[in-house]
């Protein structure tokens, strides 16, 4: 039996679930985006995770906008919060799953 593994980039073990060091290490280190392929890019990524970010829609809302047709690309303070706040998030182990695994040897 396997005691521990990582699955979606969080550590499983006896302890509980962990974020994956590498994982936090590569987040920590984005820039916010530059162009609209760049939000695409991130909020495809933290789209995955979102059932793991409580308002996850209430706080990428301004960052989708950019992604609107004929909408000029304008990253403001507003979209920076945002990009802060997902990242932090998504760093952070996932609050609503059990933080105690049942692991019988």
């Amino acid at each position: 039996m396997v005691m521990e593994g990582t699955i979606l980039g969080h550590k499983i073990s006896s302890k509980g679930i962990e974020v994956d060091k590498a994982k936090v290490e590569v987040i920590e280190k984005l820039l916010p985006p530059t162009k609209v392929n760049g939000i695409r890019s991130f909020l495809g990524y933290a789209d995955y995770y979102r059932r793991f970010i409580k308002d996850f829609s209430k706080i990428s809302k301004s960052m989708c906008k950019l992604l609107q047709q004929n909408q000029h690309f304008f990253f403001d303070d507003e979209c920076q919060s945002a990009f802060k706040e997902l990242k932090k998030r998504l760093i952070s182990a996932p609050h609503h799953c059990s933080t105690r695994l049942d692991v019988t040897v």
